[in-house]
């Protein structure tokens, strides 16, 4: 298990290269890479600013990750996610769930991305390229989502 919070960007292929390295019981391993997007309406996006607080974020991350090793049975799972200002196209968030079976691997991984949109305490405020600036408040889809691995 491992949870990092950090401005700078990630390599995906030495992520996933460092968390199986040398774990032959892998099986299968799952990941998810978030992009920063540009919006569809007509003011378009400059960038997204995530904030979040220093301890608070790592341990609710930490708690999701656990939660995700107590219901599958995984060998490594990693959880990288960025904080600051990003512009699209930009990685946001990773998410590598690595199991002897792919299942497991395939549905933590969900887990994980879904719990992540709904738990975690990040806030996000994205800038229009009109100049102008909103907080971005919560989708019922996220939380759509997240229901179905309620217990």
């Amino acid at each position: 298990m491992a949870v990092r919070v950090q401005r700078e960007d990630f390599d995906l292929g030495k992520e996933l290269a460092g968390l199986t390295r040398g774990n032959t019981a892998i099986g299968g391993v799952t990941s998810f890479v978030g992009l920063v997007r540009d919006l569809t309406d007509d003011k378009g996006l400059s960038a997204m600013t995530l904030e979040h607080y220093p301890g608070m974020t790592e341990r609710m991350l930490e708690r999701i990750d656990s939660e995700a090793h107590d219901r599958w049975p995984l060998e490594a799972t990693l959880i990288v996610h960025r904080y600051g200002r990003m512009e699209p196209g930009e990685q946001i968030v990773l998410v590598i769930a690595a199991s002897a079976h792919r299942q497991a691997a395939f549905e933590a991984c969900h887990f994980l991305i879904d719990w992540l949109k709904t738990q975690a305490p990040f806030w996000k405020v994205e800038e229009a390229r009109d100049g102008t600036a909103e907080w971005v408040e919560a989708r019922d889809s996220d939380d759509d989502a997240a229901a179905r691995w309620e217990k």
